[in-house]
């Protein structure tokens, strides 16, 4: 199992100009996200103030990543990094020697 950075940002061409439609998809996206840290695949998660962006630390398989991601398509964007823990740099370093 893996550990991922996604940098994550809303489709602005996606984003209501009502007020109230606006509040209501976002309520949509947070109750995603909530569910998400409840069932323990999102470990950490935020959004950048004053931006429609931010990014969450999830941990799973490749598919089971990509599969919870795609619920929130079409309405955000994901940029996704692999994590390397202490422990496997110091591994991979360890490697280098040999």
């Amino acid at each position: 199992m893996g550990k991922y950075l996604l940098l994550w940002e809303v489709d602005r061409t996606k984003v209501p100009v009502n007020p109230k439609e606006r509040m209501a998809g976002f309520n949509v996206l947070l109750e995603m996200v909530k569910q998400d840290i409840k069932n323990g695949t999102t470990k950490d998660w935020g959004a950048f103030v004053g931006e429609l962006n931010g990014y969450s630390v999830v941990e799973g398989t490749e598919v089971e990543i990509m599969s919870g991601l795609q619920k929130f398509a079409p309405f955000v964007h994901f940029k996704t990094h692999p994590i390397a823990s202490v422990t496997q740099t110091e591994e991979m370093i360890t490697a280098l020697t040999k």
